[in-house]
């Protein structure tokens, strides 16, 4: 296991690498922000002379060479916008997106968990009906309807809830619901299906004879020998939550890196895209070789080739 974890480890910084160089070449290609950042009345010369301060002015692979250095160094510019260091604001916007996003991986497993063991123990029922119901009107609502919707009911109507922002955890109920709710969906899917499966092994009928409670059975022996799967879909679910909770950021104002990303792309501020995709990327690559290890630790058999 360790050799492969090592191997795995040593795989990161060409990974990196070639995302790097993705950015900047997706950045590249967009264009210099030089027309969003002046007056519609900047002479000619005053825009050479704000393109050349930037840098815009030299050849592609001047660039991309200064580009390279700065990330060894750990610098991916100052802000356009905010005239401080782009790693800086990410970082400082990361927590609140991690917040969000482990509220909302908590509500999803509490929804999750239960719902697809209750509907694998007793299938062709109500329950039953519900959760498959449930799974996929939960993955084709969009988030931004639900969040809205959400926001109507609770905010508008009843008025027990913030509409947004930050303050206090009244707050994050709201947008951790909508980023959970889809989520949720595809966890008692899988649940399900794994409990399902697992339910028709020949030990599970062993188990039953030895005179063990139907309970014991199906959470000791079933569900611990389906989580392998629910285990890979939920840590994936926890990176596209990292990286995809921009439109729900933006709905409930909160104040994560999601937010930031989208501002930064309306007024194409380069370092911070730049800095907030390789930050983004370096979770999600993580967060995949934490799911590996998980592997192991829930079941010794799996063997790392």
């Amino acid at each position: 296991m360790w050799k492969y974890l090592a191997k795995r480890l040593l795989q990161i910084p060409p990974v990196l690498f070639i995302v790097t160089i993705m950015i900047f070449v997706l950045v590249y290609i967009a264009g210099d922000p030089v027309a969003t950042m002046l007056p519609a009345d900047a002479s000619p010369e005053e825009i050479a002379q704000f393109r050349h301060a930037l840098g815009f002015d030299q050849p592609f692979y001047v660039q991309f060479g200064n580009y390279i250095l700065d990330l060894f160094r750990g610098d991916f510019g100052e802000s356009y916008q905010y005239g401080t260091s782009a790693l800086g604001l990410v970082l400082e916007r990361l927590p609140a997106t991690l917040e969000l996003a482990t509220a909302s991986m908590i509500i999803a497993i509490l929804i999750a968990i239960p719902l697809g063991i209750i509907s694998a123990v007793k299938p062709n029922t109500v329950i039953d009906f519900f959760a498959t119901s449930f799974s996929v009107l939960g993955k084709a609502i969009p988030n931004f309807w639900l969040g809205i919707m959400l926001i109507l009911v609770f905010s508008v109507t009843l008025k027990v809830l913030p509409v947004s922002g930050t303050g206090s955890y009244s707050h994050i109920v709201l947008p951790a619901i909508t980023l959970g709710t889809a989520m949720s969906a595809e966890i008692t899917r899988l649940v399900r299906s794994s409990m399902l499966e697992i339910l028709h092994q020949d030990y599970i009928r062993t188990a039953r004879s030895k005179g063990l409670k139907y309970s014991a059975v199906v959470i000791k022996h079933a569900f611990k020998n389906s989580l392998v799967p629910v285990i890979t879909i939920t840590f994936l679910q926890a990176a596209a939550l990292v990286g995809g909770s921009l439109i729900t950021e933006m709905i409930f104002a909160w104040p994560g890196l999601g937010q930031l990303i989208i501002q930064a792309v309306y007024a194409k501020d380069l370092p911070i895209i730049q800095a907030a995709v390789f930050v983004t990327a370096s979770m999600i690559i993580f967060i995949n070789i934490l799911t590996d290890i998980m592997y192991r630790v829930l079941d010794p058999r799996i063997k790392f080739n």
